[in-house]
């Protein structure tokens, strides 16, 4: 996040805190936010999150209340903040990626819940079905942490000759994971690419994982989307950068911090449908009519500058398809 447009959420934040009083008083209606990372992170999906509300016709610190908390990367906060949005009686709960909701969920089956996560909601345990969720909760899958293959046939396009390559997981995000070495492993196989395994669930051990890259000297680098993981993409981009390796993402943010290729859905848009849903909700909708929607928009992001410093050639099939070309 740009430090002037944090600094202008935080102030905004702050003024709004009255205003969120008078709504625990019952004037007007509270949301409750839960993220894993830090707020910083949540910057340009809250700006999403509120244009969804704006869209159902809420508009916060005119006619809504929204009381954020964030575990800034320590999962284990999550079950007291969720547990001190239920205290205050929120009327809806937004959650963004599997550990927040999992502690939302676990939280309350009774306050509606809108999430967003990047794996099946089905196979997480927050739904029955897709087109009809069955609970309290609804929200949408943006799929990030299902396109592996997809992800691994653009980075064979991008690197000429890849073929062993250093996938980085965070073991503490252990449901995310699972289903990212899954199709990263078939889709490796397929392509007759050799995997490596290396995992990190702290700042010094994506240090460590990254000696031991540059010590083994792999093709290229397959970073994993976990909120850790995401809350850390300037290390990533920087280590991968000081090492001289290709590095794939998931998020555009990494691209924009310096990472060479980004592929995953609009987490922006994502984030605007949570606050849509979460407006619905207030309107009386209930999360059981509301189906879990599935992500329809990738986009490809390339780093050229970084590119040219990696002394790559962008293939022009890459460039006629890239949704963003960062000089």
């Amino acid at each position: 996040m740009r430090r002037r447009e944090f600094i202008t959420l935080v102030c905004a934040a702050a003024a709004s805190a009255p205003f969120a009083a008078r709504a625990q008083q019952g004037a007007i209606p509270v949301i409750g936010f839960l993220g894993t990372g830090p707020p910083e992170v949540f910057s340009d999906r809250l700006r999403g999150f509120h244009r969804g509300l704006i869209e159902a016709g809420y508009v916060e610190g005119e006619n809504v209340a929204i009381v954020y908390r964030f575990a800034e990367n320590q999962t284990d906060r999550l079950p007291e903040l969720a547990a001190d949005l239920v205290r205050r009686n929120v009327a809806v709960i937004a959650t963004g990626g599997p550990p927040a909701t999992f502690a939302a969920h676990a939280a309350t089956a009774s306050i509606p819940i809108t999430f967003l996560v990047a794996d099946d909601p089905v196979r997480l345990g927050f739904a029955a079905s897709l087109s009809r969720p069955g609970s309290n909760m609804t929200g949408i899958n943006v799929f990030n942490a299902e396109v592996a293959a997809k992800r691994l046939e653009l980075l064979r396009e991008l690197v000429p000759g890849v073929d062993r390559i250093a996938v980085l997981i965070n073991p503490a995000d252990a449901t995310m994971m699972e289903t990212q070495l899954r199709d990263v492993n078939t889709a490796a196989r397929a392509m007759a690419l050799h995997i490596q395994t290396l995992n990190a669930d702290t700042s010094d051990e994506i240090d460590a994982a990254f000696k031991t890259v540059d010590r083994e000297r792999p093709d290229a680098v397959f970073v994993t989307t976990s909120p850790f993981l995401n809350g850390r993409r300037i290390q990533l981009t920087q280590l991968a950068a000081f090492h001289h390796l290709p590095a794939t993402y998931a998020l555009r943010e990494y691209a924009e911090a310096g990472g060479l290729m980004s592929y995953g859905s609009n987490i922006v848009d994502g984030y605007r449908q949570v606050g849509s849903y979460a407006g619905r909700i207030l309107k009386g909708a209930k999360p059981t009519e509301l189906p879990i929607v599935q992500a329809s928009k990738f986009e490809l992001v390339i780093n050229m500058q970084t590119a040219r410093m990696l002394d790559l050639v962008v293939p022009s099939s890459l460039l006629a398809v890239a949704d963003e070309l960062i000089y």
